[in-house]
């Protein structure tokens, strides 16, 4: 587990932005389990890659006309309970942090793993989810 005082700053990009943090396995569930409107789950990490790349590519997605019902966020190595609760229901693919996972009516519909995120602007990333963003919500 991280530091809260080193995690902090990056998890207020996100809440900054709109983020509902979510810290516990309920508390994913009480969001997943909706089944209606569409639901962006971003798992955050303190890597270079959430940094550079992640996080500013899923704000900046969100600039656009069509966006996601709510947006939630765990935190790998933080929120240990709620991100391996996430991830159950991101099955068959496996761990990723960072990874961003859209839902529509409780069902997983798009997800980008970190292995393409890396080495990728935070520009394609944006693209890459308003591209399903135009097509779930």
């Amino acid at each position: 587990m991280y530091p809260p005082e080193l995690v902090a700053p990056m998890k207020e990009d996100l809440t900054t932005a709109g983020f509902q943090e979510l810290h516990t396995a309920d508390d994913v569930d009480n969001v997943l389990n909706e089944k209606e409107g569409s639901v962006l789950v971003v798992v955050n990490s303190v890597c270079g890659c959430a940094a550079g790349a992640a996080r500013p590519g899923v704000k900046l997605s969100l600039q656009g006309e069509k966006k996601p019902d709510k947006l939630t966020t765990v935190f790998a190595g933080v929120d240990s309970d709620a991100t391996e609760r996430a991830r159950q229901y991101f099955l068959p693919y496996p761990p990723s942090s960072p990874a961003v996972a859209l839902f529509k009516d409780g069902k997983l519909v798009h997800f980008v793993e970190r292995h393409h995120i890396e080495g990728r602007p935070a520009e394609m990333i944006a693209e890459n989810l308003k591209m399903a963003y135009e097509e779930y919500c």
